[in-house]
């Protein structure tokens, strides 16, 4: 074994985890990679011919070839099922309980790091590493501190919050001091030609026509019958128009109601019970405070008193300042300074202090601060 250790990479025969591996390899670590086969495009409504992104027979074969050029192993594991259960039954849930999901972070948590770690075991190796644009540092007690990517065009750390301490201190993220155009360059630098220049994925890897929609009606053939239509109302109660059923509307969503109001309409809330969907103008996504639940924390042990911070509320969100606190163990409650536009139930909101991540959950209620 190399002096540097035993490291199980990721691969998904993209650029950036096919970079990590050989950057990895070129640091002296003894590199394994393995690809996980997470789902099936016909599975999932689509054609066979039609398959993009990773878990592809493409994908598969350019992580195995990089493997070959660079020697070292590469391994394909089948976790099909764990998938399934932990991220696409959870999306669909989410979905019919009225929320928008996040199933980038449950496969981070659940899938990723879990399933890397079990097999890094059976293949007694001391790290893992994934091609994540995020960093790692250590505080003054020795502890695994999750970071914002240098590259904040690409930064992951969003999705990351869920990785427990105990996983974190044995992962590494070999380009999370790398910006993007620097990782294709590395790409051609090693010769890594047949992914260098490859796309990057924005789509749900399982949806990959981004219609969730559609996805939904094959995952549930009743979901119509068992749902149907419902009212749209205003936030005085008045019904404006019928919709098509909750499952298929996002708070914030504007396009694609189907009404005419006279002026710009969005949906502002979602009542599952009822199948209600309240709309209105942009003024009433604006909302100044929420609580998480299911949380996370990553810097410290636990918040006491009041924090202030700063808080993403979905991917691309650039953050807002916020207080936080925590009044019990598995929540937190954050107020923003200024109110923020369509905080949505089901996404996650991940809290930070510079680029430090000190922890994360899953909205449940938002509210108004006046």
């Amino acid at each position: 074994m190399s002096k540097r250790g035993r490291v199980l990479v990721a691969m998904s025969g993209g650029v950036d985890s096919s970079v990590a591996a050989v950057l990895l390899k070129e640091q002296g670590y003894e590199v394994i990679g393995i690809t996980m086969k997470t789902w099936d495009y016909a599975s999932s409504g689509g054609s066979t011919g039609k398959q993009i992104g990773c878990c592809t027979l493409d994908s598969m074969n350019d992580a195995r070839a990089i493997g070959i050029k660079h020697d070292f192993h590469h391994f394909i594991v089948d976790i099909r099922q764990e998938f399934g259960d932990w991220v696409i039954n959870r999306f669909t849930d989410e979905y019919l309980s009225g929320r928008t999901p996040n199933p980038c972070v449950l496969c981070n948590t659940h899938i990723k790091w879990e399933s890397l770690l079990r097999r890094a075991n059976d293949l007694d190796c001391d790290f893992i590493a994934t091609g994540h644009y995020a960093r790692l540092r250590r505080g003054s007690d020795d502890r695994p501190i999750l970071m914002r990517g240098l590259d904040l065009n690409k930064d992951q750390s969003y999705a990351l919050w869920g990785v427990s301490q105990e996983n974190l201190d044995r992962t590494i993220f070999p380009l999370g001091d790398f910006t993007k155009p620097e990782i294709r360059k590395l790409a051609s630098d090693f010769g890594l030609d047949r992914v260098a220049n490859k796309p990057d994925s924005y789509e749900i890897c399982f949806v990959p026509d981004n219609d969730y929609r559609r996805f939904l009606r094959d995952r549930v053939p009743d979901l119509d019958e068992k749902i149907g239509e419902g009212p749209f109302i205003d936030s005085s109660g008045n019904t404006i128009g019928k919709h098509k059923g909750y499952p298929y509307y996002t708070i914030g969503q504007r396009h694609g109601l189907g009404i005419a109001t006279g002026e710009p309409a969005y949906v502002t809330r979602i009542d599952a019970d009822t199948n209600t969907i309240v709309i209105g103008p942009r003024e009433e996504l604006l909302q100044q405070s929420l609580v998480a639940d299911q949380i996370n924390l990553i810097k410290y042990d636990r918040l006491d008193g009041d924090m202030k911070a700063e808080a993403k509320i979905r991917y691309k969100d650039e953050g807002a300042p916020c207080m936080v606190a925590q009044p019990t163990e598995d929540s937190i409650e954050v107020s923003f300074f200024e109110k923020r536009r369509a905080i949505t139930p089901g996404q996650a909101v991940v809290v930070y202090e510079g680029d430090d991540v000190v922890g994360g959950g899953w909205i449940r209620s938002v509210a108004d601060v006046d």
